[in-house]
């Protein structure tokens, strides 16, 4: 294998990740070198890829107008179809190049230009910014991480006194980041200063055309940002503010002074950072422990509101006090903005009582203090109408921050079908006889499953199947209030939290999680109906629905029999069937392959992200000589079935080839699933002998 050469032309050992010599983050993919010494208008030659996203790919290349100077292209090529989809992609990419153009700061990449290209006769667009030579924190936490080091906290504090002002000044600009990171952080190599790159709002558009165009759920397309590191409301709501770009930089620093993952700080049971996990072994000052605790707050409005508060925390000689929202309006306030019922009448008046004035005001002073009266009153409720505002906005905040689920921003469904209120639920309060600590416990249980809309008994059912599993001799034995019981509480209570947030992680919709419990084979049976009326089969909506549950649940994987479907966790599977079937049905995961009059190839690409898949039909004939080859990576899965079933060619399979004739003629399925950590890419290539002839080109959906 031929070595591998970094930016500054550093040789490695092939299959190096990173640089020996200078630490820069090394590509290996082929795909990204197909287009390495073309020359876009004459004046950038790609050098290599360095990455690629949904949004499109990333390249170094050298501008042959400034004597070969490195700069980097980042291709705008996002996922959609149609001419329409494509021109609204771009009218919002030139609209956010624009955002990024304004900004001017030595320690931004400097945005050049937006480059409009044609190839093969498509557009194609590029923002053209400078490049950072040097190497991003997470090359050199990798670097030091193989000699058992970290950042210590004399650098932590540099880099935060360096990167702060950057924050503050594009926040300044109303600007958010979205995405701050190790690895969109680069130490500069001339100067040593951090430079923040990578800016979010370009994926943002991504999202917005699905939203947009493809009529995505709107929390699906807000969802940016890295798990860890960015807060619960940008996940989960799509809320993005200078505080959540604050958060993301605490999640960094925490990375970097420990070497451990964001995830190995999150507490199972409460899902909110645990320091002491891992955290006791790097002693900090005062100072910065508490700078760090106030920038993970969980809630917004507890975190500094600006990067150049953070600053002054920083270089204060004693830790400050804590930041503190300003309190909410008191319930006298807000009951004067209620408003009683139309239908209601008021009851009249009574009549005053007659009451001597000291001294008699003229009608002039009476007319000035009723106008004064009326000013004072509306002033009053605009007052009492802001603070009513401010209180309804933070308590919307907090119950999404409770809620913590993936379906937590609201929607018209969650307004016709609301998760379940207490009064309507059928769980008993914790006994008095459980100590303060368990009764929040189980309270926090109780509010996280009913804020995901799920029935309580079979909630208890499913989560003890899975306490039987793990404490198999109390199979059918009740826990009793005992003190004696406490810890087998405590760890159903823990299997129950880790059941949560399997279910949430599953994102399933409100109507599969509010039938969980009733799903039978008479359901099984109108699903097979649905697809097959779209030309597939049960097995291929069963490989969609598979990615997706036994990457939530792996131990289940291999079990599908009737044993499997009569236990809760088989209703769970189903839940995930049924938003499978409705996943197919808007084409989303559905594309029918049709040949162009002539041609005997085609291929097909997209990205994939963890758990997701995406099924192919093509109708070809008997006899016809088949060839079909994935370029992928290695944790796709791919399946070809025969029309009619009888014939698997490949299952759930990580060869990506086939060749051979085809026994039979209808409707081939050809499934690829994602059992990848992070989104992949995949391009997969169909050719046939002699194929069916048709002017109709690729098309979504399955036509009848």
């Amino acid at each position: 294998m031929k070595p591998l050469n970094c930016s500054h032309g550093h040789e490695n050992p092939p299959n190096s990740r990173f640089c020996l010599h200078c630490g820069e983050k090394l590509e290996q993919a082929e795909n990204g070198n197909r287009e390495s010494g073309v020359a876009l208008a004459g004046r950038y030659r790609i050098v290599r890829e360095l990455g690629h996203g949904g949004f499109g790919r990333t390249y170094l290349s050298q501008d042959l107008n400034r004597f070969g100077e490195a700069c980097v292209l980042k291709e705008f090529a996002p996922q959609v179809q149609g001419t329409f989809a494509l021109q609204k992609a771009s009218e919002l990419f030139e609209r956010e190049a624009g955002v990024l153009y304004k900004l001017k700061h030595p320690q931004i990449p400097e945005f050049r230009e937006l480059l409009r290209v044609k190839k093969q006769g498509e557009g194609r667009l590029f923002l053209i910014q400078d490049y950072i030579a040097g190497q991003t924190c997470r090359a050199i936490l990798e670097a030091r991480r193989n000699q058992g080091l970290g950042f210590n906290e004399t650098e932590i504090l540099k880099l935060l006194r360096q990167i702060l002002p950057v924050l503050d000044y594009i926040h300044s600009l109303g600007v958010i980041h979205r995405d701050i990171s190790p690895e969109n952080m680069i130490i500069r190599q001339q100067d040593g200063l951090p430079v923040l790159i990578d800016f979010g709002g370009v994926k943002q558009i991504a999202a917005t055309v699905a939203s947009q165009v493809m009529a995505s759920s709107p929390a699906t397309a807000t969802r940016l940002g890295k798990v860890g590191y960015a807060p619960h409301e940008q996940m989960q709501g799509g809320i993005v503010s200078a505080s959540s770009d604050l958060y993301a930089l605490g999640a960094t620093v925490l990375v970097l002074l420990t070497g451990k993952e964001p995830s190995e700080f999150i507490d199972p049971h409460t899902l909110t950072w645990d320091r002491s996990r891992h955290f006791s072994a790097t002693p900090l000052s005062p100072t910065l422990s508490h700078v760090l605790e106030q920038l993970l707050q969980p809630h917004p409005r507890n975190r500094p509101q600006s990067a150049n508060q953070v600053l002054q925390m920083l270089n204060s000689q004693s830790p400050p006090k804590a930041y503190s929202p300003p309190p909410p309006p008191s319930p006298q306030t807000q009951a004067t903005v209620a408003v009683a019922p139309a239908q209601v009448a008021p009851p009249p008046p009574s009549p005053p009582t007659p009451v001597a004035p000291r001294s008699a005001p003229s009608g002039n002073n009476n007319a000035a203090l009723g106008w004064l009266g009326k000013l004072l009153l509306v002033l009053g409720l605009i007052l009492a109408a802001g603070g009513f505002g401010w209180w309804a906005g933070n308590l919307w905040i907090d119950s999404q921050l409770q809620s913590n689920q993936p379906d937590a921003t609201p929607t018209v469904e969650d307004f016709e079908n609301p998760v379940i209120s207490p009064e309507d639920d059928d769980e008993p309060e914790p006994s008095s006889d459980f100590s303060l600590e368990e009764r929040q416990r189980k309270q926090a249980l109780r509010q996280r499953r009913m804020n995901l809309g799920i029935d309580y008994d079979f909630y208890v059912g499913l989560v003890d199947e899975a306490f039987w599993n793990e404490y198999p001799r109390q199979r059918g034995i009740p826990l009793s209030t005992d003190p004696e019981d406490a810890r087998l509480r405590e760890a159903w209570d823990r299997i129950a939290a880790n059941v949560l947030t399997q279910i949430e992680q599953l994102d399933l919709s409100r109507q599969a999680k509010r039938d969980l419990g009733s799903y039978d084979e008479s359901d099984r049976d109108r699903w097979k109906s649905q697809v097959n009326r779209l030309r597939v089969s049960s097995r291929a909506l069963y490989d969609i629905a598979d990615a997706k549950f036994f990457r939530v649940f792996p131990k289940q994987e291999g079990e599908t029999g009737s044993e499997f479907l009569d236990q809760p966790i088989g209703q769970i599977w189903q839940a995930t069937v049924a938003d499978s079937v409705k996943v197919l049905e808007s084409r989303e995961a559905l594309e029918r392959i049709v040949f162009k009059r002539g041609d005997t190839g085609t291929q097909m690409s997209g990205t994939l992200q963890p758990g997701e898949g995406k099924a192919f039909t093509a109708e070809l004939a008997a006899d016809q000589f088949m060839d079909v080859d994935l370029s992928s990576d290695a944790d796709a899965l791919l399946s070809i079935y025969s029309p009619t079933g009888n014939t698997i060619f490949l299952e759930d399979s990580r060869q990506h080839s086939f060749s051979g004739e085809l026994p039979e003629s209808g409707f081939y399925e050809f499934v690829v699933v994602s059992d990848a950590d992070e989104p992949i890419d995949y391009q997969l290539y169909l050719t046939v002998e002699n194929p069916p002839e048709s002017d109709i080109s690729v098309d979504k959906g399955i036509a009848e």
